[in-house]
């Protein structure tokens, strides 16, 4: 099928999963600002020619946060794409913290395109960090997150260049942003 297509059908998929979701900063963007940004930054990191992790990016949380199912994802975006955002979805049975943990162990195991949207989605939670933050989150708080992403993106390191300069740059702007307050 045309790649502009496909695109199309997931964003169109991943917009009406998140429907109600808005961000957890204090401006609450759609949730799909989000999923648009994780998808470009994947886009260009690969000058558009990896299809299944593009389609991946734009559906990563769609396991995670909404009812879609792995076969649901099967069947509208064929198996690749399905265990691409399988492999990013964290199982929500466990505690936050081991989740979390769960990130940083197994993030270096992760296919190429899952690492691709791993570095991605990071990058653009830290950018969103940084401009819009929960207002009930203190400044310690926000550290710990920066520094959490920042362990599991160093477990990939070696992966898109372009993509952990970017993360690094969101990393250090929003460090810098914490230590200016």
């Amino acid at each position: 099928m045309n790649a502009l297509v496909d695109f199309a059908r997931a964003l169109d998929f991943a917009a009406h999963k998140h429907t109600d979701q808005r961000r957890k900063g204090v401006r609450a963007e759609p949730y799909v600002n989000h999923l648009a940004e994780v998808a470009r930054l994947v886009a260009e990191a690969t000058e558009g020619k990896d299809r299944v992790a593009i389609l991946a990016a734009l559906l990563h949380d769609t396991l995670e946060d909404t009812d879609a199912t792995r076969e649901e994802l099967e069947r509208a975006f064929g198996a690749e794409v399905a265990a691409v955002v399988a492999e990013v979805t964290d199982d929500k049975r466990l505690s936050k913290a081991e989740r979390k943990q769960r990130q940083i162990d197994g993030a270096a195991t992760k296919s190429h395109a899952a690492k691709l949207v791993k570095l991605a989605d990071k990058t653009s939670n830290l950018r969103s960090m940084a401009a819009s933050p929960p207002a009930n989150w203190t400044q310690a708080r926000k550290r710990e997150y920066f520094d959490w992403a920042k362990a599991v993106v160093d477990r990939i390191r070696g992966t898109h260049a372009g993509l952990e300069a970017a993360f690094d740059a969101a990393y250090d702007a929003g460090i810098a942003g914490l230590q200016g307050v």
